[in-house]
């Protein structure tokens, strides 16, 4: 976000040392709110030009002292131009704070989630789908936008992140992503999984999401009545690869496994049990949570049956 940004050096006359000097004061002023810190520098009250800010005359002394004022001029706007590109706001104090080195660490939330997407990247296939990876690394690129577009820099400070910035990016998804409302709440799930992350983490302390409530809307997803069912059941393709996409589509209304499922069953998922039926033995790949499902009566599955279903 654009601000005004100025530097000041003064005397600070009222104290005056015993070599006759006066100390050389700074002063940082951000958006009109200012902020003071000594340079450790001093000069003779007489040598100083108060509309210059600089020592006057041409001894090596007060060249050197020019030359320093120069160089501390020069790291506060590196500071401040880095402030600006990182944080979501920028004050004087903040700036004096990270010139005198006593600045908090920046943990940033980029930085975080890109390298929790890494993390799940390594392990998917093991305990991430790929289906999960894709859906950070869209939260992920919608966050980059939104700061972009929002506040004009590439990154955030996570100290920064607050209940106005997280009710910023959901109107964001809503209005310029046009994400529906289920979608969106997805993606603030996404989002908050890395802020949970980072609070795990002592990265932050207190919980912007504390008064931020995800809500999803029930959606009623409708069904198929058995005549409907039959009905696609009789139906005859124009080709074997449609009859093949009807056939696993009634598997899955018959034993309620979703598409991913029937798609990783093999041969060796089709067992008989102790009454002497077949049952699907698996695992749901979105919960991993055990099935064990007895073959429907109305599709019968033959032990001769030798291709697998994957």
């Amino acid at each position: 976000m654009k601000s005004t940004f100025k530097i000041l050096f003064y005397l600070k006359r009222g104290a005056i040392r015993a070599n006759g000097c006066a100390l050389i004061m700074g002063r940082i002023t951000v958006d009109g709110v200012g902020t003071q810190f000594s340079t450790k520098l001093e000069v003779k009250p007489e040598e100083w030009d108060t509309k210059a800010n600089r020592a006057t005359g041409r001894s090596n002394a007060n060249k050197q002292v020019n030359s320093l004022l120069e160089e501390i001029k020069a790291s506060l706007h590196k500071v401040y131009h880095e402030m600006q590109r990182r944080d979501n706001y920028v004050t004087a104090e903040k700036v004096k704070n990270e010139f005198l080195g006593i600045a908090e660490t920046h943990e940033t939330l980029l930085a975080l989630f890109a390298k929790h997407n890494a993390d799940v990247e390594k392990l998917v296939g093991i305990s991430k789908t790929p289906a999960t990876l894709q859906k950070y690394k869209v939260t992920y690129n919608h966050l980059q936008s939104f700061l972009k577009d929002k506040y004009n820099v590439t990154d955030i400070s996570l100290k920064e992140i607050n209940l106005m910035f997280i009710n910023d990016f959901e109107v964001y998804l809503m209005t310029t992503c046009k994400c529906g409302a289920n979608t969106t709440a997805k993606f603030m799930q996404f989002f908050k999984r890395i802020i949970l992350i980072a609070r795990n983490n002592g990265l932050l302390v207190g919980d912007p999401f504390a008064n931020y409530k995800i809500r999803l809307k029930k959606v009623d997803r409708g069904y198929l009545t058995d005549e409907e069912i039959t009905k696609i059941l009789k139906k005859k393709f124009v080709s074997e690869r449609l009859e093949h996409v009807r056939d696993i589509f009634i598997f899955s209304c018959f034993t309620g496994l979703a598409y991913i499922d029937v798609k990783n069953l093999t041969q060796e998922n089709i067992r008989t049990s102790f009454d002497g039926n077949l049952w699907i033995m698996t695992k749901r790949q979105k919960t991993d949570i055990k099935v064990d499902g007895k073959s429907s009566v109305s599709c019968p599955l033959k032990p001769s049956d030798s291709t697998p279903l994957k």
